[in-house]
């Protein structure tokens, strides 16, 4: 079986019933802003307010998106990417991407330009649609990527070097095209950054999207009365995982465009949710929002709302206790993951398992989990190591580069990078990342990036980038600057220079420092996590 296969049977057996709304709360500031700034979820002022779709609609729309990529002559195997906004044709053009056979990309919408044209490149794809926020980036690239075959524009006003997809999935049929799709074949590329910075290609196949279903069905016991409020971004393996648990049951979902608490909880009130996918700093921002008095919950219907579970990052103790206080009734859950591993569900906490909160859990539905010493040989119980993780959703390669999958794949072992440990009861409690990466947010930021731009500055000698703790976003990107000799920036200067980068690239903190490296060069950042962390990151940010 197949999701595409999923998605045809909900159609057939709930097709009046609504699979999907899409709510865009009102802008409440009206100020131009470029894509730089942009959050991790943005709204549109232009959207409708509030837009649904329904099972047989879905379906519809996914065969007219397939139908197009067939007229056009993209074939099985050949890659479609998606850049778009969260919004109702999100998922339908990724279901229709599927049912041609061809593989998607999804995209992360805070790429710059040359970001976007190098994953379209890594990842030779063939096709690409893209909504209204891009065409300025692709206008830029456009000339420069001649691999691109097909480029389709979802939205109003049609830029020149690109053609309508609304004008033409609507003329295509809305009959499943004959196609047939296996769980061996190839379905999704994923990206994650590397520690050179520059995005790896993450190849699923579709047996890893039916099990990313089955997986969070399992842990999280989904019915066709349940309804899910999805935040995050689509391009996220994350967001899209959690979802398909709904889907498979043929339930109802919410895509909402905002993240304030006012906005979420009226959301899971107005249109009856009853489980919620949230980052650690939205759950924060609802309860700062209860205790500081901005929201009073008397004024929503809540008594439906079961679940509440957090991943991207550690979650403190702290926080599950404040939100036990004012949702005593909601079970919670913790999921650990990556896009290596199909997102999360390789390792959860388990609803049935709060007193065991600070950890990150046991092993998820048909997945094992060791921990491995630098041989890769498994530690004792309590020694820390690397967690490493096996089960159906592990990756089949990182796309058109062995080195990097032998580096991490062996005997159907993903080894993850981060370090752990397995108490006397089998959880599992992360303790530090081997790899280079701060999670801020639930998005991660690759330090390489931002010391390679600090470099340009010119009084600059020497940076590191590393994580700080933070108790709202997880942790913040600090960078360590050693100034050449007596040259003289300050702060301010510093951020000045950054104000180029995408928003959430810019350091945080900026400390002037030397930076102090090995013998063979190399930036000795566990030093400097030490003197200005206190040791182990991942441990400060669960301390509490």
């Amino acid at each position: 079986m197949t999701i595409t296969e999923i998605l045809a049977e909900n159609s057939r057996l709930y097709g009046s019933d609504v699979s999907l709304v899409e709510i865009n709360p009102e802008m409440q500031e009206k100020r131009e802003k470029t894509w730089r700034e942009f959050e991790l979820v943005e709204t549109i002022s232009e959207a409708q307010c509030r837009r649904e779709i329904t099972w047989s609609e879905f379906d519809d729309k996914a065969n007219q998106m397939a139908n197009l990529l067939k007229s056009r002559g993209i074939k099985k195997g050949e890659k479609v990417a998606i850049l778009m906004m969260n919004c109702l044709e999100w998922l339908p053009i990724y279901f229709g991407i599927l049912k041609n056979g061809s593989v998607v990309v999804p995209l992360n919408y805070r790429y710059t330009a040359e970001e976007i044209k190098y994953c379209l490149e890594l990842s030779e794809s063939d096709a690409l649609i893209f909504g209204p926020e891009f065409i300025g980036r692709i206008e830029t690239i456009y000339n420069q990527i001649p691999g691109i075959r097909l480029s389709l524009y979802a939205g109003e006003d049609c830029p020149t070097f690109a053609e309508s997809y609304n004008e033409l999935a609507a003329a295509c049929s809305k009959a499943a095209p004959d196609i047939t799709l296996t769980e061996d074949d190839d379905a999704a590329l994923y990206f994650s950054s590397g520690t050179t910075g520059f995005p790896k290609a993450i190849l699923h196949n579709h047996a890893s999207l039916l099990s990313a279903c089955q997986t969070e069905q399992n842990h999280h016991k989904q019915t066709r009365d349940d309804c899910f409020l999805c935040i995050p971004p689509l391009y996220h393996t994350g967001a899209k995982m959690h979802w398909f648990g709904s889907f498979l049951v043929g339930s109802k979902s919410i895509l909402l465009r905002g993240v304030k608490p006012e906005w979420i909880l009226k959301t899971v009130s107005d249109e009856k949710v009853s489980i919620v996918w949230l980052l650690v700093p939205w759950a924060q921002d609802i309860l700062d929002a209860i205790e500081n008095g901005k929201v009073k919950l008397d004024d929503y219907k809540l008594e439906q709302w079961r679940l509440m579970h957090i991943g991207a990052q550690p979650v403190p103790p702290s926080l599950i206790r404040r939100w036990k206080k004012y949702f005593p009734n909601h079970l919670y859950d913790t999921n650990y993951g990556l896009s290596e591993s199909i997102g999360p569900g390789c390792v959860h906490l388990g609803i049935e398992n709060i007193h065991k909160v600070g950890a990150i859990g046991v092993p998820g539905y048909h997945w094992e989990v060791k921990i491995v010493d630098e041989s890769r040989c498994p530690v004792p119980q309590g020694k820390v190591g690397e967690l490493a993780v096996k089960g159906p959703g592990v990756m089949k390669c990182y796309y058109n580069d062995p080195k990097a999958t032998e580096a991490v794949l062996s005997n159907g072992w993903l080894f993850t990078g981060d370090m752990a440990r397995i108490d006397e009861d089998g959880f599992i409690y992360l303790v530090d990342r081997k790899k280079d990466v701060v999670i801020s947010g639930g998005e991660n930021i690759y330090p390489v990036q931002i010391e390679d731009f600090l470099r340009a500055h010119d009084a600059i000698k020497d940076v590191a980038v590393i994580g700080l703790p933070d108790p709202r976003i997880g942790e913040i990107a600090a960078a360590i600057i050693e100034l050449k000799p007596e040259r003289i920036c300050t702060e301010e200067d510093i951020i000045a220079f950054c104000s180029s980068l995408p928003r959430y690239k810019r350091p945080r903190k900026i400390i002037f420092d030397k930076v102090p490296r090995n013998p063979t060069g190399k930036i000795e950042k566990p030093k400097l996590r030490e003197k200005y962390c206190g040791g182990s990151l991942v441990a400060a940010q669960i301390q509490s």
